[in-house]
């Protein structure tokens, strides 16, 4: 999944060049800009999937395999990389999640047409909801240190 992240990444990167070109007119640049904000966000979400199956892998290893000595080498190392039970596995990929899923609703939020006053206050109920989430995941983390 990294692979693809950073192949996409890259021919993103390549499509950027075209942004320059003294033949787009400004309709075109506009466009161009809004793919290239979209594929942002998308590789975004492949790398943070990419992070998942990561800590999803390693932590399943420290537990029930071996420890993994590079995880105990340094001391911000042991932080990101020790798991010490599966309440803590399931407590790292819970915030992976969420932030997949905050990257889901940004890029969800691009593509919206905001037809009717509604729209817009489910709109903002919505970034209201994904704050108080993120909220959440932060007072958790305080008060585990």
């Amino acid at each position: 999944l990294f692979y693809m992240a950073i192949v996409d990444a890259w021919y993103m990167m390549m499509e950027l060049l075209h942004y320059a070109s003294p033949g787009l007119d400004a309709a075109a640049r506009a466009a161009l800009r809004s793919q290239t904000v979209a594929h942002t966000v998308e590789i975004v979400d492949g790398f943070l999937l990419a992070t998942f199956m990561l800590i999803f892998g390693m932590g399943l290893y420290e537990l029930f395999v071996s420890r993994i000595d590079q995880a105990m080498a340094t001391e911000t190392a042991s932080r990101v990389l020790a798991i010490h039970s599966l309440d803590d596995l399931k407590t790292r990929l819970a915030k992976v999640v969420l932030m997949i899923l905050v990257v889901r609703f940004f890029e969800y939020a691009l593509g919206m047409n905001f037809e009717t006053p509604f729209d817009l206050l489910q709109f903002g109920g919505g970034i209201a909801l994904v704050g108080l989430a993120l909220y959440l995941a932060h007072l958790s983390d305080e008060k585990a240190h």
